[in-house]
């Protein structure tokens, strides 16, 4: 289980993110459910952990406007489990999307100080 904590703005969880030479990062990261990837990382951090670059991709923005981004290769310790992802640059707090978080239950208690839980749900 991955606990985090919520609040009437965001919700965030800390995250290990493993670069290309085992270099091993914590970081915090908002849930965002409107992300429909993995992982975002600004630049700075992506080039010091070494990440390796795989290809460039296209999104779309909630307000409609189109972007150009470079996709890179990292290992993310999650939920107790090295988990390989494709990590979108973007030069903002790092944002955990809904590719990340498929096969789990998300929980949120929208208050100060409130308590988010994502649960590996049993297969069927």
């Amino acid at each position: 289980m991955i606990i985090g904590v919520a609040n009437s703005k965001e919700a965030r969880v800390r995250l290990t993110v493993i670069g290309r030479h085992g270099h091993k990062q914590p970081i915090t990261a908002v849930v965002d459910t409107g992300y429909t990837a993995s992982l975002t990382l600004p630049s700075d951090l992506i080039a010091a952990l070494g990440l390796r670059w795989r290809s460039v991709d296209r999104a779309t923005l909630a307000d409609g406007s189109e972007v150009l981004f470079d996709v890179y290769e990292a290992k993310v310790l999650w939920d107790g489990n090295v988990r390989q992802v494709l990590v979108d640059e973007a030069d903002t707090d790092p944002l955990l999307g809904m590719r990340m978080l498929r096969g789990h239950e998300l929980k949120l208690q929208v208050r100060p100080r409130g308590k988010l839980t994502i649960k590996k749900l049993r297969s069927v």
